[in-house]
């Protein structure tokens, strides 16, 4: 689907061509193209502020029928994420018009001050993301993806960086299908389903997958998430994904928390609350989805994904507010609230992929507390670890992916907040304040001296409105971030 290319823009056969045009400077070397930018600008309607677009047609310097003016607002301003945008915008505008190609100009490295490989790649990656449209469920769908776009480079660019489209086609390969499974209906990603759709996939990809079921987590005494699940008729089961190079040294661990439905169990949520709680698998979505990128990266480390799937329901079964539960470590928990059960499948899933594989890293993503979201809003995940460069790390991929992220603190006098009565710990901290911070700090218990960071992403993994580059529904978030974070690893 992406290519890209160094045709002479008057013999080229594309329908399209975009330009970004600055509002302060130009930005592209080739004359023909600072023609007719010069052209686009002598309109009163056009000055190349960010979102100030305009369209023309049979413009005798270039073949494309129309040429798209894009402004991208002020030199000064512009990030990779700037043209990130704006490919995402044009492919949603050029699919909704019927259109079947683009092609977009990639502005001069003399021209800017970023790198022109960050800056292509967010450019890739926008195009493949806004090209993206969940519509599995609609009998009628009038708008088709684009079937071909392309970014106009220098032969020298061309030769450098050739292999950027494969390899962010791979990463956004992930990211398209972690927001499928995080829009998908509960009833169609029961533990069951979910878990089969994710064999499927680990397996044309070559990678080792084992399922765990409810039978084997019984008998692994996998008592803490199996007290999550205990209320559902949908049977709990835990996959297991690994990537393993030869000669690997390192190995890195994903886990992520799958509750394919939340209702909050005996403490059932409010109305409100209840919806959109099919997206409360996001971090199972998230670590899957990478482990199927990663099989295509081929990077030189282990990689390893952790992925709990359990429905939490409310029933005669289900688990109490006051219940002691042993968990996989050894540790019983004290359940304070049945809707705090998030951090619960994720401690028996951190306690044995630690006991199993001993990994050199540990990383968990999940959608886990609404106090992080007070925090930080919807767009940015809290990012919790006590290893200094494995945060600072995860901040950059952020950075890089425009996943953003922002470290929070572990004070360690606030572990008096979950400490039980009656059990070695609890799941609820006895403070309403903080919430996010004793989440956290409850998984930590569990992690024993592996390097480990946890990256709460409740705000950010699901939109409801759309993006530049993401419609309405899962956002993916994650997939991008963990790929970049593994390069700087490896």
């Amino acid at each position: 689907m992406l290519h890209l290319t160094t045709a002479d823009m008057k013999k080229s056969s594309v329908s399209t061509i975009v330009v970004p045009v600055c509002e302060d400077t130009g930005l592209h070397d080739d004359q023909a193209l600072e023609s007719i930018i010069q052209k686009a600008k002598k309109l009163k309607e056009f000055t190349g502020k960010e979102k100030d677009d305009i369209i023309l047609y049979g413009m005798p310097e270039v073949k494309p029928e129309r040429v798209w003016f894009m402004g991208i607002g002020k030199k000064s301003q512009l990030t990779p994420d700037a043209f990130r945008k704006l490919a995402g915008r044009a492919v949603k505008a050029c699919a909704k018009k019927g259109l079947s190609d683009i092609l977009f100009a990639l502005p001069s490295q003399k021209k800017l001050t970023m790198d022109t490989e960050s800056v292509l790649t967010a450019y890739l990656e926008g195009a493949y993301l806004g090209n993206h449209m969940f519509d599995k469920y609609k009998k009628d769908t009038n708008t088709k993806p684009l079937k071909r776009i392309s970014f106009l480079v220098s032969p020298s660019v061309k030769r450098r960086l050739n292999h950027l489209p494969k390899r962010v086609e791979a990463v956004c390969r992930g990211t398209v299908l972690a927001r499928e499974w995080v829009s998908m209906p509960p009833n169609k990603k029961t533990p069951s389903l979910f878990s089969k759709t994710i064999v499927s996939l680990a397996k044309k990809e070559k990678l080792n997958v084992t399922v765990l079921s409810e039978k084997e987590l019984r008998k692994m005494k996998f008592g803490s998430l199996l007290a999550v699940s205990a209320g559902s008729v949908n049977k709990p089961c835990m996959v297991v994904m690994e990537y393993i190079p030869k000669g690997a040294k390192k190995e890195i661990a994903f886990v992520g928390k799958g509750v394919t439905f939340d209702s909050g169990g005996i403490n059932l949520k409010s109305a409100d609350g209840l919806d959109g709680m099919k997206m409360d698998m996001a971090g199972a979505a998230a670590a899957a989805a990478s482990m199927i990128s990663v099989a295509k990266m081929k990077p030189k480390v282990k990689v390893t994904g952790v992925i709990p799937l359990v429905e939490n329901m409310p029933s005669g079964s289900a688990a109490k507010p006051g219940d002691i539960i042993k968990s996989y470590s050894g540790k019983t928990v004290e359940i304070g609230n049945t809707d705090a059960e998030g951090r619960l499948i994720l401690i028996d899933a951190l306690a044995y992929i630690i006991k199993k594989n001993k990994p050199d890293l540990i990383i968990d993503m999940a959608t886990l507390t609404g106090a992080c979201m007070v925090a930080l809003g919807e767009k940015i995940a809290g990012v919790f670890s006590p290893d200094d460069n494995l945060a600072s790390l995860i901040i950059q991929s952020g950075e890089a992916t425009a996943e953003r992220c922002w470290r929070l603190p572990l004070p360690e006098d606030y572990n008096e907040l979950i400490k039980s009565d009656f059990a070695d710990i609890r799941n609820l901290a006895s403070s309403r304040y903080g919430g996010a911070i004793t989440a956290a700090l409850f998984l930590a218990e569990f992690t024993k001296d592996t390097t480990w960071a946890h990256i709460d992403i409740a705000g950010p993994a699901y939109t409801k409105k759309g993006t530049d580059y993401c419609g309405p529904g899962g956002t993916g978030f994650g997939v991008r971030l963990f790929c970049d974070l593994i390069d700087k690893i490896d």
